[in-house]
């Protein structure tokens, strides 16, 4: 919680500077000298690295799998019909597009599988963790500030906001769902490595996962003003036999008047995590123990 409430006061700071830097006179006159923008357009640059404001969304189906996928049926929620069907998509894997697990790992992968929902911390309304906060199946928005500043990625879901240190790098003292993240600039590239995340959040619906080993490196490019190229390097000893990366474009949302919109979660949980308690028959055939997955920490 007190993370929270540190990353909704450096969200305000960032907006107030990133608007000043938009809106000041003299600031206008020095971005038109350079040829980046006009008052009342969107600046190229801000503190001369690319402006990566917005509201930003991927348009994939990785938040399902990571791999390529058929389409297919939930027969365990088939009151719903077709709208209880997963979308067929593409691997967003570079190389041959799949995850390269050890032996013991893929066999957790699949017993991950089974159990779904019940095994997915997305169902129980935790935090997602990176890289799959990037690309589940809502917006999230970018705060950008001065050159020195720290960066805010704020996201709907469970209201969850991530702070990109671009100072005081280091290791965390202690692991959490979304770790911590570091950023540098390399070139006009956003270079971010997170690091001291548990081994609880998963990175899809198909169950694929990590241990607390792991380390994302994100690559942000500014490709024009409406679009990034997003890759992510996923290094984890102990689940995986090498590193691997997703790339995928994210598309910034142009709507008049684009906000995101808290998307909190946790009475949506309930039924879910104290069905035994409620007295209610589970949905899913061969359910698991909800007393199992009932942890509320984030």
């Amino acid at each position: 919680m007190r993370n929270r409430f540190i990353g909704v006061f450096a969200m305000a700071a960032l907006m107030s500077v990133a608007q000043a830097q938009q809106t000041q006179p003299g600031g206008q006159a020095k971005q038109a000298k350079a040829g980046q923008a006009q008052p009342g357009q969107r600046p190229a640059t801000i503190g001369g690295h690319p402006n990566l404001n917005g509201i930003w969304q991927a348009l994939n189906t990785a938040y399902w799998n990571l791999e390529a996928h058929s389409a297919q049926g939930l027969d365990d929620f088939w009151g719903l019909g077709a709208i209880a069907a997963i979308p067929a998509g593409k691997s967003v894997i570079k190389g041959d597009g799949k995850i390269p697990y050890l032996p013991k790992a893929l066999e957790q992968r699949d017993k991950n599988r089974s159990q779904w929902p019940a095994s997915d911390p997305e169902a129980r309304c935790f935090m997602l963790g990176v890289p799959r906060v990037t690309y589940h199946n809502m917006p999230f928005q970018i705060l950008q500030g001065g050159a020195q500043n720290d960066l805010v990625m704020v996201y709907p879901f469970d209201a969850t906001n991530r702070v990109i240190h671009m100072t005081g790098h280091g290791e965390p003292p202690v692991d959490t769902w979304m770790g911590k993240s570091d950023g540098t600039w390399e070139g006009n590239v956003l270079v971010v490595v997170t690091t001291g995340q548990n081994e609880k959040s998963q990175l899809d619906r198909a169950g694929n996962f990590h241990s607390n080993q792991l380390k994302v490196t994100e690559r942000f490019t500014l490709l024009d003003s409406s679009h990034i190229r997003y890759e992510a390097t996923l290094e984890d000893p102990k689940t995986f036999s090498r590193p691997w990366t997703i790339e995928m474009p994210l598309y910034r949302l142009i709507d008049d008047n684009a906000q995101i919109l808290e998307h909190k979660c946790v009475p949506f949980a309930d039924k879910l995590l104290y069905s035994d308690l409620m007295h209610l028959e589970p949905q899913q055939k061969n359910a698991p123990d909800p007393k199992n997955f009932r942890e509320r920490t984030q």
